[in-house]
């Protein structure tokens, strides 16, 4: 039977450079679990260890890194394996960011303000992902708006679509109103960096 990502497409995702914590595959994991059902999630799994990448997505630990080309390949393998669209990659990103205990506690300790929230955000990155400069180009609070970019860092266009739903629900957590989000540049699509643009 012919796997669901081929040899050539898990070779170069698995040279993507860089590292991030267990915590997206935990989320990711968990939002399968409540959209497919657990039967699914082992299936999920046995594609992954087919593939030569067995993930017990339960024992993966939050604060550890991985791979970043692993996420890469978890994301299409859940693409492929459960027909997700853009859709539904930007309704798993606004999940996570609202049922992530270790990013509620950052809220708590951080996220008093949108203000604050600004402030600290590149640093969080840092914390999260071993490569990628992620800077705040514009921040209106009276326009209502923030421009992100992200620089010299490639995973895979399923990870801005996560990334479509994940920021707004960040900010939303903060400010209380609904947030619309594009991604107005991505090196997917020939640009030199990623940006997104948050109106509220």
């Amino acid at each position: 039977m012919e796997q669901i990502i081929s040899k050539e497409e898990l070779d170069n995702l698995m040279k993507l450079e860089g590292k991030t914590r267990g915590i997206p595959f935990k989320t990711q994991a968990d939002f399968i679990l409540k959209q497919e059902g657990d039967e699914q999630l082992k299936k999920l799994e046995k594609e992954m260890s087919k593939l030569g990448y067995p993930l017990e997505y339960k024992k993966m630990k939050s604060m550890d890194f991985y791979p970043l080309g692993l996420l890469a390949v978890n994301m299409l393998a859940i693409k492929r394996l459960f027909n997700y669209d853009d859709k539904k990659f930007q309704e798993m990103g606004r999940i996570e960011a609202k049922t992530s205990s270790l990013i509620i506690r950052l809220f708590m300790k951080y996220f008093v303000s949108i203000d604050i929230m600004a402030k600290k955000a590149p640093e969080m990155w840092r914390k999260h992902y071993t490569n990628g400069n992620f800077k705040i180009i514009e921040f209106n609070k009276e326009k209502r708006y923030v421009v992100l970019r992200i620089e010299d860092f490639r995973c895979h266009p399923l990870f801005c679509q996560d990334l479509i739903g994940y920021f707004p629900s960040m900010v939303e957590m903060v400010i209380g109103s609904d947030v619309i989000c594009e991604e107005t540049k991505c090196i997917h699509r020939g640009d030199e960096y990623h940006e997104f643009s948050l109106k509220w």
